[in-house]
Parts: C-alpha cells; structure tokens; sequence
C-alpha cells in the first residue's frame, strides 16, 4: 500500500466553487473506472476555503508516471482535466505542466 497527499487550488470564486463540487458528487464512470484501473484504491478530496487536498490510497504496482500515461490516452480523462481546468489553479511552486503537487511527509506517527 501507497498513500499521498497533493494540493491544488480553486479559482476563489464562491460560485466555481460550487460547480466544482457538485461535479464531484457524481463522477463520469470513465473517470471513475481510469482512477481505479490505475492501481488507486481509495481517492479523497477535502476543500478549506479554495484550497483542495487528495488523499491516494494505491496499490504497490501504481505510479504517477504510469498513470499520466494512461490518462494522456484516454479521450475521457482528457476531456474531464479540461473541464476541471477551467475551475483549479496552481499553487505557486508546482511543477510546470502539473496541476496537483506532491506533498512531502514531515512526521508520522504510528502505533
């Protein structure tokens, strides 16, 4: 098992916002069905304010690389990123060409 956590941000429109999450309620089946044939397990997304964090649970097999390959693919994925573009932004320091940026592990705990 794999876990990360990434950002991004929202355009800070209440009203994008809004069109943003209701998108999310229900995910295009292809989207769905890309996500899990990557070796991602569980997704998650959490917003405070504009800021989204995710949260990927993944097998041992799944890459970032490997996905990036699958969706650049895959007419769907491509159409959802544009859709979705139209309502994220970057954070300041993510990779040109990316839109979600990796965050690094500073402290875990575990029992």
């Amino acid at each position: 098992m794999q876990r990360f956590i990434l950002f991004l941000d929202l355009k800070d429109d209440p009203e994008l916002i809004r069109e943003y999450e209701k998108y999310h309620e229900s995910i295009p089946t292809e989207i769905e069905d890309s996500i899990l044939s990557s070796g991602i397990e569980s997704m998650q997304i959490f917003r405070f304010e504009n800021r989204l964090c995710m949260e990927i649970i993944s097998n041992d097999e799944f890459s970032f690389a490997k996905k990036g390959e699958m969706d650049s693919l895959n007419p769907a994925v491509q159409a959802w990123e544009t859709l979705m573009s139209n309502y994220q932004k970057t954070i300041p320091g993510t990779p040109a060409g990316a839109k979600w940026v990796l965050a690094n592990t500073i402290f875990s705990l575990t029992k």
